[in-house]
């Protein structure tokens, strides 16, 4: 979808180049008339004399300029900015009118195309990452403009595409787990396919052993593709919000008891703590129920040590909002791996999580779900002393 929306960009820059081409070759008289009674967002400063006589066509260009939300400067044959927008200000700072570029543009790449630009007469584009203080990738397109009063300018302009590339590596690395997570029972499948058609071909010991791994590695597979269609499917209905009315307290102690079983043979208490009044919340019953199952199911396997596992539910009268902790008390999870743990397959210990039967997409899940639900989730962690995750709706 993101592909489409690049595309889209770039269609509406090439409206923007023929709007502009159509003002700078509006008859100056007109030009005249209107430029004085528009709000002028950036403000054109004569470098000469010659440049003074074409200032009506340059507030008609500022007037377009100022309007896009995407950072823009307008640039001389002589690399100086003779325009500049409020988005590139507020990126760059205010930069002197009739200055330098490479002043304030220290990116050789940049200044590379746009040299390369200038010299050839032809639009150029290139991209650029700043990293501090955040990651930021823009596509850096110039283009010349014919101005009236015959100076050559060119208009060069910066779209953010950070989102865009870091769905991209989303993407990437989602199939390249995905790939990874598939591989590997598969791969085990396959040997004791060959151990049971060769050496153990008539050990019956064998026989029983290798087929019970096999159904094990089969139903990792069967969870994982479960899993993967989930995402898929939430994914489809992320924009779709929920039409239905859940009483959470109902719906937490059904979790319990389904999870029962589970904590009996972990040795596990699962301790609730509900209010007497129903707690409604706006959402689909079998998507909650789904989040609290891996929440709770979570806290169970990992915070096995701990012996216990606490739920509570709060909230919902008066106004006051509705949370949901799911609280254990096992070894915690390091601070640096605390914001990555809704990541697909990210797993703070890769062996206990696969030792424990876990496919690495349970919290990508709930946290897809919430936010369909407009609720967050908030996880805080010590270790050595367990961890709680809270739902806020």
């Amino acid at each position: 979808m993101w592909l489409a929306g690049l595309h889209l960009g770039w269609v509406s820059f090439t409206v923007l180049l023929l709007v502009i081409a159509g003002l700078v070759r509006t008859d100056r008289r007109a030009a005249e008339g209107n430029a004085r009674t528009m709000a002028v967002p950036a403000v054109a400063v004569p470098e000469n004399d010659a440049v003074a006589a074409g200032q009506d066509d340059l507030s008609a260009i500022a007037a377009v300029l100022g309007a896009l939300d995407a950072p823009a400067l307008l640039i001389s044959a002589r690399e100086t900015v003779r325009l500049q927008n409020r988005a590139a200000e507020a990126v760059f700072g205010a930069i002197p009118l009739g200055s330098d570029l490479a002043g304030r543009i220290r990116a050789p790449g940049i200044l590379d195309m746009v040299r390369e630009a200038l010299a050839t007469g032809q639009p150029r584009e290139t991209e650029h990452a700043e990293r501090l203080p955040s990651e930021t990738v823009y596509v850096v397109r110039i283009a010349p403009l014919a101005e009236k009063s015959g100076e050559p300018l060119w208009l060069l302009t910066f779209r953010d595409v950070s989102q865009a590339r870091r769905i991209d590596r989303m993407r990437s690395d989602f199939i390249a787990n995905a790939s990874h997570e598939l591989r590997t029972p598969l791969a085990s499948l396959r040997g004791f396919i060959e151990t049971l058609q060769g050496p153990a071909k008539n050990d019956a010991k064998a026989h029983e052993r290798f087929l019970g791994i096999m159904h094990e590695q089969a139903t990792r597979m069967s969870r994982l593709v479960d899993d993967l269609l989930s995402l898929s499917r939430l994914e489809l209905r992320s924009n779709v919000a929920p039409d239905q009315t859940v009483d959470l307290v109902p719906l937490i102690a059904h979790v319990r008891d389904s999870l029962q079983p589970l904590a009996s043979e972990l040795g596990v208490d699962i301790v609730l703590d509900l209010p007497a009044h129903p707690v409604l919340v706006a959402g689909e019953r079998d998507e909650l129920v789904e989040v609290f199952e891996n929440l709770i199911e979570n806290g169970c396997k990992y915070g096995q040590d701990g012996k216990r596992v606490d739920v509570a539910l709060s909230g919902g009268t008066g106004g006051a909002p509705v949370e949901v902790s799911v609280k254990d008390y096992g070894p915690g999870i390091p601070p640096e791996h605390v914001p990555r743990i809704t990541e697909r397959f990210y797993r703070v210990n890769v062996e206990a999580s696969r030792s424990k039967k876990g496919t690495g997409l349970g919290l990508a899940i709930a946290k897809h779900i919430l936010t369909r639900h407009k609720a967050r989730l908030v996880v805080r962690s010590e270790v050595g002393k367990g961890t709680v995750f809270t739902v806020k709706f």
